[in-house]
Order: structure tokens, then C-alpha cells, then sequence
């Protein structure tokens, strides 16, 4: 009998690890970019996943328009594209 269900207990064994050393973490991870991006404000630093560093100075919908650089160049870019808040408040130059 137990023969019978041992393939059928190991592949449920498999998907259970795999879901929790896998899955889940990566569901947290996208949940709090997804938080992060959402709660954007002017004045926070940020860097794009491109590594470009600037301030925002605008945001309109998904829409974020941005400074870099000495100059105070703007820049349009989409929320998604920014990858996280600068934690340094100090402008880096």
C-alpha cells in the first residue's frame, strides 16, 4: 500500500518546498516593490533600474518626472522603472 502512494507523497513533498524556499519569498519581494513604487512622493530620491539617481519633482499617474545632475536636468520616466528609494537624503554629485 504504501508503495503505491510514495511517488504521489515525494511530488507532493517537492511542490511544497519549492512553493515555500521559492515561490512565496518571490511573491513578498514583488509585493513590496509594488508598495514602494505605489507610495512615491515628491522630494524622494530615487534610483531607476537603469542606475540613473535623481529627485522627483513630479508625479502624475504612472508618470514620474525626475532631476539628475548638477544642472537639474529633467527627465520623464515611468514608476515602474524606478528601482528603489535612495536611502542617502544627501544629493551626490
Amino acid at each position: 500500500m504504501t508503495g503505491t502512494y510514495s511517488p504521489i507523497i515525494m511530488t507532493a513533498v517537492f511542490l511544497g518546498i519549492f512553493y515555500f524556499l521559492i515561490i512565496r519569498p518571490q511573491q513578498k519581494r514583488d509585493k513590496q516593490v509594488k508598495e514602494m513604487r505605489n507610495n512615491l512622493k515628491v522630494g524622494d530620491q530615487i534610483v531607476t533600474i537603469g542606475g540613473i539617481y535623481g529627485k522627483i519633482t513630479k508625479v502624475k499617474d504612472d508618470v514620474l518626472t525626475i532631476e539628475v545632475g548638477a544642472d537639474k536636468l529633467k527627465l520623464q520616466i515611468a514608476r515602474w522603472a524606478v528601482g528603489n528609494i535612495n536611502k542617502n537624503d544627501g544629493a551626490e554629485e
